[in-house]
């Protein structure tokens, strides 16, 4: 199959190598890698069988590449995702669509989808604040709590934002919120998060039915909420501050101080298939239900 690629390029029997992927110099592609349409590979690396670059995704010259085996499962580079020059990938590392890896950084675990991760080992630094206007325009946001009592939504499906009653008192502060009246359901389960390094992330999944709700009662941390058609980040630093996530909502959160506390209301009891793990499942269940 002819593609654009590099006269010291190697492209050895069984790759499969579509013809608008690009391969610059002294790239060697083995038989069981997968380059799809518009990826590129710019010169300097060995792409590994195991090894898939989806649609559009892109790695830098000198990106190293972990050889994939049967323990560690494919290695794979989503739709649009970027690879800066010098970064090492370990073997079955899942580098999510549209995801950022920096230059020189070391991945040993997968980035979710639209992340930016820099650093040995990697860690997550933000978000992607954009794809295009045309693809989707407002993809990523910041956006800050209401100043008084109020309950406002965020634009991002049904998730609002609630900054609840707050009495300042000598004798120590107190906060309050009621269900139903505030928090649009009746909880059924709680829990807690703490003790979170800075540099993990949690959440990463959605909900087919399960509502959640989100106060950060000590310390802080972020959550990037998205609903396959826009994504916003808020920051969760105050008691009185909470965010409401319905269901088929994609939840993320980080940036946690290292004294956060996350407390998380839902309206079910757990259910192990309630969750959405992997975002190109989230991607198709939401366009099901549009299209339905």
């Amino acid at each position: 199959m002819q593609h654009s690629s590099s006269p010291s390029a190697v492209v050895h029997d069984g790759a499969q190598v579509d013809a608008s992927a690009q391969l610059g110099d002294y790239v060697v592609v083995y038989g069981g890698a997968e380059l799809a349409a518009g990826s590129a590979v710019a010169g300097f690396t060995q792409v590994w069988p195991g090894v898939r670059l989806e649609a559009g995704a892109r790695l830098a010259a000198g990106v190293t590449l972990e050889r994939p085996d049967e323990a560690s499962g494919h290695t794979v580079f989503g739709t649009h995702s970027k690879v800066g020059a010098g970064a090492t990938i370990c073997a079955g590392v899942k580098v999510g669509q549209g995801a950022v890896v920096e230059a020189g950084t070391v991945v040993s675990h997968s980035v979710p989808p639209y992340a930016i991760v820099s650093g040995s080992p990697a860690r997550i630094v933000g978000y992607v604040e954009t794809l295009s206007q045309s693809e989707r325009p407002n993809w990523h946001r910041q956006a800050e709590f209401p100043a008084t009592q109020s309950t406002v939504p965020l634009g991002v499906g049904g998730v609002t934002l609630h900054r609840f009653k707050a009495v300042k008192d000598p004798r120590g502060d107190l906060s309050v919120g009621e269900f139903a009246r505030e928090i649009p359901f009746e909880p059924k389960r709680y829990f807690l998060v703490y003790n979170v390094p800075t540099e993990k992330t949690r959440g990463e999944h959605a909900h087919h039915k399960c509502h959640q709700f989100l106060i950060c009662v000590k310390g802080s941390c972020a959550v990037v909420v998205d609903d396959n058609a826009s994504r916003c980040e808020v920051l969760l630093e105050s008691p009185d501050q909470g965010i409401y996530l319905p269901p088929l909502t994609w939840g993320i959160q980080y940036k946690y101080s290292s004294d956060a506390v996350l407390l998380v209301f839902t309206s079910d009891y757990y259910e192990a298939a309630d969750y959405i793990r992997n975002y190109d499942e989230f991607s198709a269940v939401v366009g099901a239900q549009k299209a339905g």
